[in-house]
């Protein structure tokens, strides 16, 4: 089968359009012929080994799985001895690892069957970005209705579920982002809109019940001035260019803080399953989320797609197509 591989950690450059064996699967694993899959900030993650500590569960000296790509959507082609709830032919979405190929091995657990009225593009950019926004919002942030909640990163792929799912639930939204993604953020229902090339949010003197730092670099002081008193602070991902532990200086600094402060700083590494994944498409079939796929690519350009990601070309999702 064709697969987009790596057989070494770097930039997009490293990236190789091969042929692969196609993945065998295990007793509680479907394969699935890949008709769609996400792009988001993790598959860059997961392509340039970054950061080191991550190697740990990538892979050390090279990637242990050397076919990129962690969303999915398509069709059941077989399943393991142990596999109840699938059958060949169910239309599915999940994550997985080696979704950017024509087959990919899918855990039973973390895969839903797909609803006819989703594309395939539309249901491959559900899974990673929007379980970690539904836990970022309501099990992390605890969101309440009429709270105030900003999202800092809001049009990208986590931000863009997340000004949906804090609406969704009743909250107050200012989405932060970039010029090029204005419109986005305002369309997606944020009640205000702040253009961070023009408006440094750390100067408001707007207090917010929940904040959500979506993938930023910001001092934990500096977010703190944005929350009420008894506010929280939920640290999603970090890019704080420290290439041995990433963002976790700051978040691991946020939970020693928290222990003598009022305020809740919390951060967390989501892991997709199937209730949370059964929640975001409750929320999508009720019109309260809808999956904003900007640009598709074919499998073959998927290295562009990433390169595209990785400079904040992006608004909202991109999907690559097989």
């Amino acid at each position: 089968m064709k697969a987009i591989v790596r057989h070494e950690y770097g930039s997009a450059d490293v990236l190789r359009f091969e042929d692969v064996d196609e993945p065998a699967i295990g007793p509680r694993e479907v394969l699935v012929r890949v008709r769609a899959a996400g792009v988001d900030r993790g598959v860059w993650h997961v392509m340039t080994g970054l950061p080191y500590l991550a190697r740990l569960a990538f892979g050390l000296r090279r990637p242990r799985n050397p076919v990129l790509g962690m969303d999915v959507s398509g069709v059941v082609e077989e399943v393991g001895a142990e596999v109840t709830t699938l059958r060949p032919g169910d239309e599915v979405l999940g994550s997985c690892t080696g979704a950017f190929a024509e087959y990919a091995a899918v855990r039973e657990d973390r895969c839903v069957l797909k609803p006819a009225g989703l594309t395939s593009e539309q249901a491959a950019a559900l899974p990673t970005s929007a379980v970690t926004a539904l836990q970022a919002v309501r099990h992390h942030g605890r969101v309440q209705p009429a709270q105030r909640v900003l999202v800092i990163g809001a049009g990208g792929g986590v931000g863009s579920y997340a000004v949906q799912i804090a609406k969704a639930y009743g909250a107050h939204v200012t989405g932060v982002c970039s010029t090029s993604k204005v419109d986005l953020v305002r369309s997606l229902g944020a009640d205000q809109v702040v253009d961070y090339t023009v408006t440094d949010v750390l100067g408001t003197t707007e207090r917010f019940d929940l904040v959500l730092d979506i993938a930023g670099n910001r001092g934990l002081s500096g977010l703190r001035r944005l929350l009420s008193r008894r506010g929280t602070l939920v640290i999603v991902g970090g890019e704080d260019g420290d290439r041995l532990t990433g963002g976790m200086g700051r978040q691991l600094r946020a939970a020693l803080v928290s222990t003598v402060v009022r305020q809740r700083l919390r951060f967390f590494v989501a892991v997709v399953r199937r209730p949370d994944l059964e929640t975001v498409l409750d929320l999508v079939q009720s019109g309260a989320v809808r999956p904003a796929v900007s640009r598709t690519w074919a499998l073959a350009d998927a290295a562009q797609a990433i390169r595209e990601l990785d400079q904040g070309l992006v608004p909202g999702k991109a999907v690559v197509t097989v």
